[in-house]
Formats: C-alpha cells, sequence, structure tokens
C-alpha cells in the first residue's frame, strides 16, 4: 500500500531531492512527491491546492537555507495559510544547519513535527512516512 499519497520536500540541494525521490520510487512509500527548490514556490503550490485534499501534502520536509523564501518566511507563510487547508499536514525540518539557534527557533513552531539535521539515512526517512501513513 502506498502511504501517504502525497509528499512535498522543498529543498534547494538537487542532489538531496534526486535521492530522496529515488528513495521513494524504490520503496514505493508514495504515490506522489512535490518538488520545490524554495519557499515561495511551495506556498503558491499550497494557496492554489488549499481546499483540495488530494492534491495537499500530507507531510512536509523542509529545508531551513533556500533562496527567495527561506524555510522560516515558508513557516511564517504556512501558518497564515493553515486555517485555509482542508487537512492536518506534518511538518518535518530536514537541513544541514547544526546551529544552535536554528534549533531553538524550531520549537517557536508548534507545526514542526520534529527537527532532522542531515544526512538523513533511507532508513530514517522511510520510517517517518510510514508512521505518517498511520496517523
Amino acid at each position: 500500500m502506498k502511504s501517504p499519497s502525497n509528499i512535498m520536500l522543498i529543498d534547494d540541494d538537487e542532489i538531496f531531492t534526486y535521492i530522496i525521490k529515488k528513495i521513494i520510487e524504490e520503496s514505493e512509500i508514495a504515490e506522489q512527491i512535490s518538488i520545490f527548490s524554495n519557499g515561495r514556490d511551495a506556498i503558491n503550490y499550497l494557496t492554489e491546492v488549499a481546499e483540495e485534499e488530494t492534491l495537499l501534502p500530507k507531510v512536509i520536509f523542509l529545508d531551513l537555507n533556500m533562496p527567495l523564501l527561506d524555510g522560516w518566511g515558508f513557516l511564517d507563510e504556512y501558518i497564515r495559510l493553515k486555517p485555509k487547508m482542508c487537512k492536518k499536514i506534518n511538518l518535518y525540518v530536514i537541513t544541514s544547519s547544526v546551529s544552535t539557534y536554528d534549533h531553538e527557533k524550531s520549537k517557536e513552531y508548534s507545526d514542526i513535527t520534529d527537527f532532522i539535521v542531515k544526512p538523513l539515512a533511507k532508513e530514517k526517512f522511510i520510517s517517518i512516512v510510514k508512521k505518517m501513513s498511520n496517523g
């Protein structure tokens, strides 16, 4: 069974997004993955599909350091958009940042399910996605 039906990955690291896409395809843990290289494009997409449950992701994996709109900016926009969304989305920060500031700041956002420092092991990624399909 492929669940969740939709995963969103917001990260400007092309190698990381390629690896995650391959893991999803090989392990068949999702039917669809939406990849955005910046927070602005991701917010624009979420705004367009906010009331379409099948198009909204069940889980978002978010990098912090990106062009145009970084992860923090995305989170602020996401919080404003959230009341218009027709379902709950689980949000994970996945970043190469080892900054204590970033980790502490992430605790200010109740929408963040977890803060994960890259590299992300294949097994951990699959475990997170499978957990979301059971939740």
